[in-house]
């Protein structure tokens, strides 16, 4: 048997593992780095966060990216390039981490990593009958593989659309096997570039679990606060704060057919974007609109939309806890926006209440993913649309 392969099958056997997770969003901030000890799988996986840190990307580095990132019209060799370039990276950073820590490569398993999204297309979306759904993320494995010296999965969405999924929202898997509790309704509302929630039933069946994109989160609250402010998201809320909602231009944003379309769905910047706006302000007169009332209305439309989601998904009467994270949930214009449409019975809380930070999760569920493709991938969600019972992630060796 091959060393590799024999390496793989013996630490699928142990009762523990130590995964890191690597997560890289659409917001271009930095590289999530998670490094976790993980044992058990499906609803017997526990797992503690050891190390975790987001190392931030330099603002070449960023240009490189946004060079292709949700276009429709690219330099092509300049993709080519990068998905090595963003692999090589990646690995260096995993390294550098390590070595801060204290912790030698050898000593770690798994990584796990997203990966770059620079291309989100369901069918949905692209509207051609004869393709399916489709997404893109660069930042090669086997690049990963080689450079940290430790095997490493990579490209998860691919399997989840070769299984009918659109290849997000991913987190719903992670999200059952470590915060289920049976005879709680949670509903863990992750917001980065694009707002997600996952439900988990009372019931804690697998097969009741939903999961959806909601429509944008920190996309375009960031896109114009780096436009007309040049910082790179409005921290705490201050531009939007200073502004006024606009009722128009929040009317003209929430119609579009997406808001309107069957559960579950996906979507990306490549549908909610400046342009997106810009047409939305030429229907509603809305020009002349300061920075911060754009931003006001920004994140209301935020607000609105997952709390539209929210109550279209779940018996709103019913008790629930709703656990936040993601860089929506440091905004409290956002957060207030939630919160004052959600009845009293909903309790809303930061996910770090159930012992994982809130910076850190997407980086730690990938590791939770990479864990259930190796020692896992029992348990059966199913025939829930967008939640196929798959195993994720392709294998690279470092040797």
């Amino acid at each position: 048997m091959n060393e590799q392969l024999k390496k793989l099958y013996t630490l699928a056997q142990r009762p523990e593992r130590r995964i890191i997770g690597l997560m890289s969003g659409t917001s271009l901030d930095g590289l999530d780095v998670a490094l976790c000890r993980v044992s058990g799988s499906g609803l017997d996986t526990s797992l503690r966060v050891e190390h975790f840190a987001t190392v931030p990307y330099a603002e070449s580095f960023k240009q490189e990216i946004r060079a292709i990132f949700a276009k429709r019209h690219i330099d092509f060799q300049q993709l080519c390039l990068l998905n090595p370039y963003i692999g090589t990276y990646h690995g260096r950073l995993v390294r550098q981490c390590l070595s801060q820590w204290g912790v030698e490569p050898a000593a770690v398993d798994l990584v796990a990593s997203h990966g770059q999204t620079v291309y989100h297309a369901p069918r949905a979306q692209h509207q051609l009958p004869d393709y399916p759904n489709a997404t893109l993320q660069i930042g090669d494995g086997d690049h990963v593989a080689v450079t940290t010296g430790i095997i490493t999965l990579s490209d998860f969405r691919q399997r989840h659309i070769a299984a009918g999924g659109e290849g997000a929202p991913l987190a719903v898997y992670g999200d059952y096997l470590l915060f289920t509790k049976k005879g709680e309704n949670r509903i863990l509302l992750n917001m980065g570039g694009i707002a997600n929630f996952t439900y988990l039933p009372a019931s804690a069946e697998a097969d009741a679990v939903f999961t959806t994109d909601t429509g944008p989160g920190n996309t375009l609250l960031d896109a114009f606060t780096q436009k007309y402010f040049n910082e790179p998201y409005d921290s705490d809320g201050a531009y939007a704060t200073a502004g006024t909602c606009h009722p128009g231009l929040l009317r003209a944003l929430k119609d579009h057919p997406f808001f309107d379309a069957p559960f579950p769905k996906t979507t990306g910047p490549e549908v909610f974007n400046q342009t997106f706006v810009a047409v939305a302000q030429e229907k509603s007169d809305a020009h002349s609109l300061s920075a911060n009332d754009l931003l006001a209305t920004l994140a209301r439309f935020s607000a609105d939309t997952i709390v539209a989601a929210i109550r279209r998904a779940t018996h709103i009467s019913e008790p629930h806890t709703l656990y936040v994270s993601g860089g929506g949930a440091h905004n409290p214009v956002l957060m207030q926006g939630i919160r004052e449409q959600l009845p009293t019975s909903f309790q809303i809380c930061k996910i770090d209440e159930l012992g994982v930070s809130g910076d850190a999760k997407e980086a730690v569920l990938f590791a939770v993913l990479a864990n259930e493709t190796v020692a896992g991938g029992k348990v059966n969600f199913g025939n829930r649309a967008g939640v196929p019972s798959v195993s994720m992630g392709k294998i690279s060796f470092p040797e």
